[in-house]
């Protein structure tokens, strides 16, 4: 048992990718299996989240709490993160720990956080000024813990574009520098005024910042309008400047940052799968027999089911049935190592099981359920024709739901739309099974069953209400109404273009959700430093008498034009306004304000802030979607997916579609889910297997789809490492 437990855990690392050094013996394997194990990740990520969330009720607050509440939990956070890396410790050797910089940097992260937290205890106690410095730390803990690979691995992707992109940025600096130079010579001695009254171009660093700023757009064409009022020719030197740094400039960071993330992702993408299949390869030496003397080792059919089932408990006899025929495809009842390290790969792909079940009509009334015009019903509601009314019949209501409801005509249309979506749905009970019909795969079954019942019942007590006299709820009815707008998705499902777009922002979602961390790490960090720079600079006043309210609570910025066009709730007074200020910010970069406020040295934390987000991070993300798309467009399905889907059809298991690859199949959903009790089903055996389009399990997989091309099927890195476990891939030749 002990050998399949290690087998089990090195298949299951080389599954999710996971690179950890652990001690095996059995102790340890076991200790490794509960670090592990769901509940303490989610436990684990409980306790980030919590700790994150704490900016909430610290000052400046949303929701203000006592001091002491706050740090209680955050103490009790910081305990939850110690016990964690105290288990992890016990898993691997202790030399290999003390080697792990994220271990030392948890390490430190957590001790400075105490030491600040013993520090502005006892300045508040006395009634003296402290900060909260350690804040900003929070977000380490999120990117060093052992999940956050695919955040570190992010990271790094910025870390290896920086050398490229500042070359280009000085360039660009340069360009900036120049035009500025040229805009101070031209317009600086013409006595030029801007719409403040304020001189118009005769400061150099202003010059520069506004020249900066009008890159992204944020202050065009304010800041040409008083050349461009003096004289036309003034405006072919601004559309000279947007032509080359926003669009030529731009272009050139997005190219140089594409270039080299493809790069230093396909290296990193090699040695992560040559670390995979060296998992693989520690797993086979577990499980090898040797089936006669001199023979090749192998692993023999109930070794692979007893990991199979130890990895993946989830899995029917027959999808591992099915996963060993597509291993073992000579019927050898043993397989060897070639075949044995695509294991991890297999099960990646998603197969769907289902089963063939005969309609509750079929069983209770046969004579009616076959009878001619029930199949003709069955023919009818399966057909494409079928699915292209229902179509129209959602665009038209998506223009009445646009037309004024109070004429009654358009009210009452209402209750026909209903009754057309709720005999849709009646039809498709009465035509496919219903335990298919709501099976956990079918998400657009439940979609449009519990978007119309809602709308049912919604509309309903509306209607009584407003007939009794009473409160008519209209921001149900009006979310209702949002909801029942989304069904046009299944109208763009029916155009094949915008099906290939959804499809790959389903695939790459879990990517995308990566780089949504990776932003609000930086937001955090950001917004944690704007409160403490910032925070009671700038107010807002609910009561609109109030004269402080034309003046943002700050006399510095009365006449300006940051109160006068109401920006006071733009502040860093509270998390939830700075990272609402922060995205303005990543759209465009105005910060007039808090530098009239402040100094006009704050504009660099917003120039800072703008280099980091939307000229690196951004364009990285730009990148990633890219190579995602052209792999998309360009690349068929991986060669085991292939063989998978061959073997399906050899059995003769396959599920019938009749739509290939759309936007249910990459959702997992089947309408004609091998429940329409008629007669062409009768024949087809109880359990059936589908293929879930090119969905990936995990973000890895994505990744090793993108550059498999260039990886070696046999590089089991077999010669990395001589001591039974693994190193994490390192990048020092990159």
């Amino acid at each position: 048992p002990a050998d399949f437990d290690l087998a089990a855990v090195y298949v299951s690392d080389a599954q999710y990718n996971r690179n950890i050094y652990f001690d095996t013996s059995p102790q340890a394997v076991r200790l490794y299996l509960l670090y592990n194990h769901w509940l303490s990740k989610v436990l684990l990520y409980f306790f980030i989240l919590l700790d994150l969330s704490l900016a909430i009720f610290e000052e400046p607050a949303v929701f203000s709490l006592p001091i002491w509440a706050t740090m209680l939990v955050e103490l009790l956070c910081l305990l939850a993160f110690t016990i964690r890396l105290v288990h992890y410790a016990k898993v691997i050797p202790r030399d290999k720990f003390w080697k792990d910089p994220k271990n030392i940097c948890i390490i430190v992260t957590l001790m400075l956080t105490l030491v600040d937290m013993i520090i502005y205890g006892a300045l508040k106690a006395t009634n003296c000024y402290g900060v909260r410095w350690s804040r900003v730390l929070r977000p380490l803990l999120l990117i060093n813990v052992t999940e956050g690979r695919q955040l570190r691995r992010a990271f790094r992707s910025i870390r290896n574009a920086l050398p490229q992109i500042f070359y280009v940025f000085l360039l660009f600096m340069f360009s900036v520098l120049i035009f500025s130079l040229m805009a101070l010579k031209l317009l600086g001695k013409r006595g030029l005024k801007t719409i403040d009254g304020a001189p118009y171009f005769t400061n150099y660093l202003e010059i520069v910042f506004d020249l900066y700023v009008l890159v992204t757009t944020a202050n065009s064409p304010d800041v040409m309008m008083p050349a461009y009022n003096a004289s036309f020719v003034f405006a072919i030197f601004f559309i000279v400047y947007i032509l080359i740094n926003t669009y030529i400039f731009m272009s050139v960071f997005l190219a140089v940052v594409y270039n080299n993330y493809k790069k230093y992702l396909k290296e990193e993408v090699r040695q992560l799968v040559r670390a995979k299949r060296h998992k693989m390869a520690r797993a086979f030496a577990v499980l090898q027999e040797q089936r006669e003397e001199g023979g090749e080792l192998v692993v023999t059919q109930a070794n692979w089911n007893q990991v199979v089932r130890l990895v993946r408990p989830d899995i029917s006899n027959a999808h591992r049935e099915l996963l060993w025929s597509v291993s073992d495809d000579k019927n050898q009842g043993s397989i060897g190592k070639v075949a044995f390290v695509q294991l991890a790969d297999l099960l990646n792909i998603e197969v769907i099981t289902l089963k063939s079940r005969p309609h509750p009509l079929h069983s209770l009334c046969p004579a009616f359920y076959l009878s001619a015009p029930s199949r003709l019903l069955c023919r009818i509601v399966q057909h494409r024709a079928f699915v292209i009314v229902y179509d129209l019949i959602i665009l038209v209501n998506a223009v009445f739901i646009g037309l004024d409801e109070e004429n009654p005509m358009i009210a009452n249309s209402e209750w026909v739309f209903l009754a057309l979506y709720l005999l849709e749905i009646l039809l498709k009970l009465y035509v496919f099974e219903p335990r298919a019909f709501f099976s956990r795969h079918s998400f657009w079954n439940w979609f449009d069953t519990i978007i119309v019942i809602s709308a049912l019942i919604a509309t309903i007590v509306n209607s009584a209400m407003k007939s009794s006299g009473g409160y008519t709820s209209r921001q149900i009815l009006d979310i209702v109404f949002i909801l029942r707008v989304l069904r046009l998705i299944r109208v763009v499902d029916s155009i094949q273009r915008f099906r290939a777009i959804i499809n790959t922002l389903i695939r790459i979602g879990p990517m995308i959700l990566t780089f949504g961390q990776l932003i609000i790490v930086v937001y955090y960090v950001f917004a944690m430093l704007g409160m403490e720079l910032f925070k009671g600079k700038v107010k807002f006043f609910e009561d609109p008498n109030d004269p402080a309210k034309a003046y943002c609570g700050n006399p510095l910025l009365k006449d300006t034009a940051f109160a006068q066009l109401n920006y006071c709730k733009n502040n860093f007074n509270n998390v939830v306004s700075s990272f609402i200020l922060l995205l303005e910010l990543t759209v465009v970069n105005q910060c007039s304000g808090f530098a009239t406020v402040t100094h006009i040295s704050a504009r660099i934390f917003f120039v800072l802030f703008h280099i980091l987000v939307v000229i690196v991070i951004i364009n990285i993300f730009v990148a990633f979607v890219l190579e995602a798309f052209f792999v998309e467009y360009s690349v068929d399905k991986s060669d085991l997916q292939t063989s998978l889907e061959r073997k399906i059809e050899e059995l003769e298991l396959a599920v019938e579609q009749y739509v290939t690859d759309n936007l249910v199949n990459a959702m997992e959903t089947i309408d004609n889910d091998l429940g329409t009790g008629q007669s062409p089903t009768a024949n087809k055996p109880s359990l059936m297997f589908k293929i879930a389009s090119k969905r990936y399990r995990t973000v890895d997989a994505l990744l090793q789809r993108m550059f498999e091309a260039d990886l070696d099927p046999e590089d089991f890195a077999e010669n990395d490492d001589q001591n039974g476990n693994f190193a994490n891939p390192t990048f020092s030749s990159v």
